[in-house]
């Protein structure tokens, strides 16, 4: 990269999570939307004239070798992550995979394996480390404003109408709560407290076999908690709450979105963070591949590919305990 060539984006896949962070590329200084892709030439073409695209592709290998391409971003399906990702990383070019990142941990380390013999960048889009509003929580937990931190709730609902069709309800697809929405705060309490010393989960599953609501409490070594809900059954307050002992940070809903929160402090004092963001927040974790590019390094600090690794593998050990299994594994 230079200082006056953006990098051009590739983007496979035509969802919603697909389209929103094809728009937001065009507030960005230093990336920009290349190309999108999909294997429904009808379904490319539609998708490049709602977002902006010049160019589409029918063939993700097309899209993956253009010379006009470079990085690549894969939304699609959970159960396709992997096998796209894989052909991606062979290109050299930086990749960036939707979250979660993959089905299972073994999957999640194999792609980081060929990144790393490769030489190349790869990362999971996990878009809401890199919102501004969680770049000051950190830096308030580096600061330890909350004094010693003893518990995390979040909790992500969204209702989903019954259609067996919809991915959502599909085990082949990696449906399910857990999977689409638990990552989100099951990825927020290993940013705060880390990976769990132990693991407690419950779920009620659905006709197709798949999760519809899953709930998880985490227990760390230290007497450290992370209480966590996933439902695709009913909308939920989608609010979170990081609790220390001296002050606690409660966030706006919808918390894993751009949004602000409130530092409560034991006697009763506030003081309120407000993070005013054009879009939808999805072009930051794209600059931070753009940053990765120009530092020339490989893995991000904010989410590294060992922590998407643990991730899976907490997730993994969620699934064995509810009895949840996905085809092909």
């Amino acid at each position: 990269m230079t200082d006056t060539h953006k990098l051009r984006w590739g983007v496979i896949g035509t969802g919603n999570i697909a389209h929103r962070f094809a728009t937001d590329l065009s507030l960005s200084a230093v990336c920009e939307l290349g190309a999108v892709g999909s294997r429904d030439a009808a379904r490319a073409r539609a998708f490049a004239e709602r977002c902006g695209a010049a160019r589409w592709f029918a063939d993700h290998d097309e899209l993956m070798n253009s010379p006009e391409i470079d990085a690549i971003y894969i939304a699609v399906p959970h159960s396709a992550h992997h096998e796209l990702a894989a052909r991606a990383i062979e290109t050299g070019k930086p990749v960036l995979v939707e979250k979660p990142f993959t089905i299972n941990q073994q999957q999640a380390d194999d792609l980081i394996g060929r990144a790393r013999d490769k030489g190349s960048i790869l990362m999971e889009a996990m878009w809401t480390r890199f919102l501004p509003h969680m770049v000051r929580v950190r830096e308030l937990l580096a600061e330890q404003y909350l004094g010693e931190l003893r518990l995390v709730t979040a909790e992500h609902g969204v209702w989903f109408a019954h259609n067996t069709a919809h991915r959502m309800f599909d085990p082949h697809l990696g449906g399910g709560a857990l999977l689409d929405l638990g990552v989100y705060p099951i990825s927020f309490a290993s940013m705060v407290l880390g990976s769990p010393a132990t693991v407690v989960a419950s779920s009620q599953f659905g006709d197709t076999g798949v999760d519809g609501q899953t709930a998880v409490t985490f227990g760390y070594s230290d007497g450290r908690q992370a209480v966590v809900n996933a439902s695709m059954q009913t909308w939920l307050s989608n609010r979170a709450t990081i609790a220390g002992t001296d002050a606690r940070i409660d966030f706006d809903p919808t918390w894993y979105r751009p949004t602000s929160f409130t530092v409560t402090r034991r006697d009763g004092r506030t003081e309120r963070f407000e993070f005013p963001v054009e879009g939808f927040g999805l072009r930051f974790q794209a600059e931070e591949i753009a940053r990765l590019v120009r530092e020339g390094r490989t893995d991000s600090d904010i989410m590294p590919l060992a922590e998407s690794s643990a991730i899976m593998g907490t997730m993994d050990e969620v699934r064995r305990q509810i009895g949840l299994s996905y085809p092909g594994e």
